[in-house]
This record gives C-alpha cells, sequence and structure tokens, in this order.
C-alpha cells in the first residue's frame, strides 16, 4: 500500500476522533457505515486501495438477487464477493448454491465469520469450532488476544498479535484434495488454521474465521498490513460488496416452496430427536386415553326450603291490603299448630285446664300464659282487627317461643 494511503488512514482516525463525543460503543457490529471500533468504515471506504481496484460494487440486495438480476455465464471476470460479518444468515441454502455457482464459473468470494451455515460447510466439505462460542460480554471479549501467522513465503516470518476481541475460532476439517491453508491462529501453543483456500469449479473461494482483525479497531492500531496481506489473494477486478442488508426477494420463496417445517426439523439431529419424542409421547397418552371413563357423576343439590320466602310475600300482600283480621287468624292458627306438635296438647278448648298444661309445659309464666289465650279468645270474636291488635299478638307469640 502507498504511503498515501496510510495519510488517509491517519485522516480518518482524526475524523473518527473528533466525530466520536459519545461513549464508545465496543460491540461487533460489522457495519459499513458504522465508525466505532468494530464497525468496516475504514476498510469499505479503502477498499479500491486495499484490493487495487476502481470498482468496488456496494451491494444494495441481496447476493442471490443481485446476481439473478446481473449476472450471466458469459461474463468473464465479473468479480469478487466480500462478505465480512457475524453471520450470513440472510442467505439461505438455495442463495450458497447460487452463489458456488458464481464461483464456480472463475470468480471468487472472500467469507469471513464467526459462525458459517452449516450448509456451506457441507457443500465446501470444512468444518469449524469455536471455543468461545458461549462469550457475548464485552468484558469478556476484551480479553480475547491472538496471533495470528500467514503462511504465503513472503509472510512466513511475520506475526501477527492482535489484543482483544480474538476469539478462539479454527478451521478443524478440510477437504486436503481442493483446499490449502493460507493462515494460521495459535490456539494453546499449537498453530490451527483460521484463513484457507476451497478450489470450487474456475474459481476458489477464501474462508477466514476472525472477521475482527477487518474492523475499524485494528486497521487503526497499524494492523492493516495483515488486512493488506490477506486481500492480495484476490484478483484485481471488480469487488461485490455485501453489507447483508436485505433478504432476497427471490430465494426466500424458493426456500419457501420447496421446504416444510419437517424438512426443517430433519435437518438439525436435536430437533429430529424431539420430533421423535414428541410424536411417541403422543401416541402413548392416545393410547392410555383410549379406554371409556366414568362419566362425570353430577350434583345433585337438596331443593330448598322456600316457605319463610312464600311466607313472607304472602305477609307482605295482606299488609298492603291492610286485611289485619286475616292475618291474625293465621298467626292464631300458627301458634296453635305449634302448641299442638311441640307440647301435644289439644287446642279445641282453650280453658284454665289447657293453660295450666301449657305454661308448665313451656316454661312460660302462668299471667303470661293466661293474657296471651284471653287476647287469643278475644280476637278470635272480632270481626276486624287493627294494626295494634295484630303487632300486640305478635310480640305476645314471639316472646312465648323465646322462653
Amino acid at each position: 500500500m502507498k504511503n498515501t494511503n496510510y495519510i488517509k488512514i491517519g485522516i480518518l482516525l482524526l475524523i473518527v476522533q473528533l466525530t466520536s463525543c459519545n461513549k464508545t460503543n465496543w460491540n461487533e457490529s460489522f457495519r459499513e457505515k458504522d465508525k466505532n471500533p468494530f464497525g468496516t468504515y475504514i476498510l469499505y471506504n479503502e477498499a479500491k486501495d486495499f484490493l487495487n481496484t476502481n470498482d468496488v460494487v456496494y451491494l444494495k440486495e441481496n447476493i442471490y438477487d443481485y446476481l439473478y438480476n446481473n449476472y450471466s455465464t458469459t461474463s468473464k471476470d465479473f468479480g469478487n464477493y466480500i462478505c465480512i460479518k457475524d453471520n450470513a444468515y440472510k442467505i439461505t441454502d438455495s442463495g450458497v448454491d447460487n452463489l458456488l455457482s458464481f464461483v464456480s464459473d472463475g470468480n471468487n468470494a472472500f467469507i469471513s465469520l464467526n459462525t458459517f451455515s452449516n450448509y456451506l460447510k457441507e457443500q465446501l466439505d470444512f468444518t469449524t469450532n469455536n471455543l468461545d462460542k458461549q462469550v457475548y460480554k464485552i468484558a469478556d471479549l476484551k480479553k480475547r488476544k491472538g496471533n495470528f501467522y500467514l503462511e504465503n513465503e513472503a509472510f512466513k516470518n511475520n506475526t501477527y498479535a492482535f489484543d482483544r476481541n480474538i476469539q478462539r475460532n479454527y478451521i478443524v476439517k478440510y477437504n486436503t484434495n481442493k483446499t490449502i491453508v493460507l493462515g494460521t491462529t495459535e490456539i494453546d501453543g499449537e498453530k490451527l488454521p483460521n484463513f484457507i483456500k476451497i478450489y470450487h469449479g474456475k474459481g476458489a473461494i477464501y474462508i477466514h474465521t476472525n472477521p475482527i482483525v477487518f474492523t475499524n479497531y485494528y486497521l487503526l492500531k497499524d494492523k492493516e498490513t495483515y488486512t493488506e496481506n490477506v486481500f492480495s489473494y484476490l484478483n484485481n477486478i471488480t469487488v461485490l460488496w455485501d453489507p447483508m442488508s436485505k433478504y432476497s426477494k427471490y430465494s426466500n420463496k424458493r426456500e419457501k416452496d420447496n421446504t416444510s417445517v419437517f424438512k426443517f426439523f430433519l435437518k438439525h439431529k436435536t430437533l429430529t430427536w424431539f420430533l421423535i419424542v414428541s410424536f411417541v409421547g403422543l401416541l402413548l397418552f392416545m393410547l392410555f386415553n383410549a379406554r371409556r371413563k366414568q362419566r362425570v357423576i353430577p350434583i345433585i343439590h337438596p331443593l330448598q326450603n322456600t316457605t319463610v320466602a312464600f311466607t313472607q310475600t304472602i305477609s307482605s300482600l295482606y299488609l298492603k291490603e291492610n286485611d289485619h283480621k286475616n292475618l291474625v287468624d293465621k298467626k292464631i292458627a300458627f301458634f296453635l299448630e305449634k302448641v299442638r306438635t311441640k307440647y301435644l296438647l289439644d287446642t279445641s278448648n282453650l280453658n284454665a285446664s289447657f293453660i295450666e298444661k301449657l305454661a308448665a309445659k313451656s316454661g312460660n309464666k302462668l299471667q303470661n300464659i293466661k293474657y296471651l289465650i284471653n287476647s287469643i279468645i278475644a280476637l278470635n270474636k272480632k270481626v276486624e282487627c287493627s294494626e295494634e291488635n295484630l303487632l300486640v299478638l305478635h310480640k305476645m307469640i314471639d316472646n312465648f317461643f323465646r322462653k
């Protein structure tokens, strides 16, 4: 890279420092417009110098859609596809197939991710392992340091030390017949591949497992040499830079048409077992609940005694009609009926003998019983009764039964 490029980076650093008034955001965004430490603002804006090309296309649509609308197999030296993100979840399986077809025609792809899709790894025949995939906190990521190496003879004696957010993410297996190891990372004293070139058809795909080294933070800490050396493997032709900003309009529809929920479950071992266990559990539930169960015995509530309510209703009618004589007669009849059933006395002759027996059995004073019985005899003889007569009789009968 020319010295003027370093001056540009210095100017960018100054701009970032002057415009950064808020607290620094240390989240790993990998966004091309993000000037925070772990955005890719500098790399994207200096891509022409890093890649030694004058044509950088910033994709405003999904790579599948872009190739669908702009690319044909007759195109030659169409370009280099570059994607530097945490993951590429917006590229569906059909999108991967389309990208691999693009590479197979003689183009290149540089993909640097923390997490690669299972489908991409299956198609390119490689596997990865991230020892720090459960580390998410900024404070914990800050402690992760690492040393990187490039295998090319021109860079072989150089050690590239990175002081934070370096996840121990490396390539475990790959097809040696079509893969070349271009770079390694040191983990527990052992150098393990983290940068490989996979030949695919007439082209090649470059896989890098540590996208963090291409962010603003390291380009401003004199680590731009590593980035420049890594990108030196790409051809100096058109660059398709993928910000991973949109889902595909076409591949999503195709995925939706050609896949089902069960196919998604069967693609993952744990979800497959979940489906099997759920199905077996449902069968067992149906088997043990197929026997006829006893019907629920209904609750039969006892009949309610509505005598009091009925009596109150009837008495209210009589009161409204001012038929006091009728109520007096009914009160007397009620009293005598109670005496017959409770004390077993004959009430046909209300004489002195009856009064003495009633006083003895009920425990009331003889004088009070005399007054009550005499009042009953007197009221029976009347043709009409007043409200006062009714109230006095009611009070005497009530006092009698309270004893």
